[in-house]
């Protein structure tokens, strides 16, 4: 019992000591903030943005804690969703699953593509949030020939997934640059020389840079909407409480110095 004690308060003291090692692990990409222009109260962009998930990431991906019926709050029609979301003659109540076989997915890409119901809120790190990772990420792919896909990923080295998107966005390519950092003497013979690991565009796409760039904003913004679709009605509902406990306390301190007046 001592020694099963004694491995077991070792194997703590090695996750306490692997944990910021984890951290900083995780903030070592340098992620793309999501342009502060979109915003969860875009009906328009959260539209688009479920247009392109319906089209290019659900026929891997699923989001199974997610119903078609639910994409109402973007302002859509019953009739809407089904006439331009569904695609599989499912019902509109229903959750929005994939036909792949766990199994099959295993065997063709080694591992079953995830879930992303909440991908937005899981990749939430101390380096950004999730909406800002997964921004990068989108637009992060370039040509790796060493890869089994093709492709790489500068914000998920070694995915697994090749880039589904690259007829819009066209082909990058990642280029090394040496930078010199200039040290303490100033001078250049001295100075510090660092790689710089840059993304350029080699192919072209079907969108300009800045339309591709749009339409991942707006993906990403879908996908945070899935992730916590009552977060703009809990903070509402949270500014509406807030206003009342401002106004109980000011009733209950007035009932306290009622009740205590002959005391004091």
């Amino acid at each position: 019992m001592r020694n099963a004690a004694v491995r077991l308060a070792v194997r703590l003291a090695w996750l306490l000591l692997a944990l910021p090692l984890a951290a900083l692990a995780s903030e070592s990409v340098k992620l793309d903030r999501l342009p502060s222009d979109v915003s969860p109260n875009d009906p328009a962009s959260l539209q688009r943005g479920a247009q392109v998930f319906v089209n290019y990431c659900l026929g891997c991906h699923s989001a199974n804690y997610m119903r078609y019926n639910r994409l109402a709050d973007l302002g859509l029609t019953d009739a809407q969703i089904l006439d331009n979301l569904v695609f599989t003659g499912v019902k509109v109540g229903d959750l929005m699953k994939i036909a792949m076989d766990p199994r099959d997915s295993r065997e063709w890409f080694g591992t079953p593509p995830p879930d992303l119901t909440v991908i937005a809120r899981s990749r939430a790190s101390g380096a950004g949030s999730g909406a800002d990772w997964l921004y990068t990420y989108l637009r992060g792919f370039y040509r790796d020939p060493t890869r089994p896909t093709g492709w790489n990923n500068t914000a998920f080295p070694n995915v697994g997934m090749p880039h589904v998107l690259y007829q819009l966005q066209g082909e990058q390519e990642l280029k090394t640059e040496v930078v010199l950092q200039p040290r303490g003497s100033g001078k250049k013979e001295d100075a510090l020389k660092i790689e710089v690991h840059k993304l350029a565009l080699a192919k072209p796409g079907t969108m300009a840079p800045a339309e591709y760039d749009r339409l991942a904003a707006d993906l990403v913004n879908f996908l945070a909407y899935v992730a916590e679709p009552v977060k703009h009605y809990r903070q509402q509902l949270g500014i509406y409480v807030l206003m009342f406990l401002g106004v109980l306390f000011v009733l209950a301190y007035a009932l306290k110095k009622e009740f205590w007046k002959d005391v004091h």
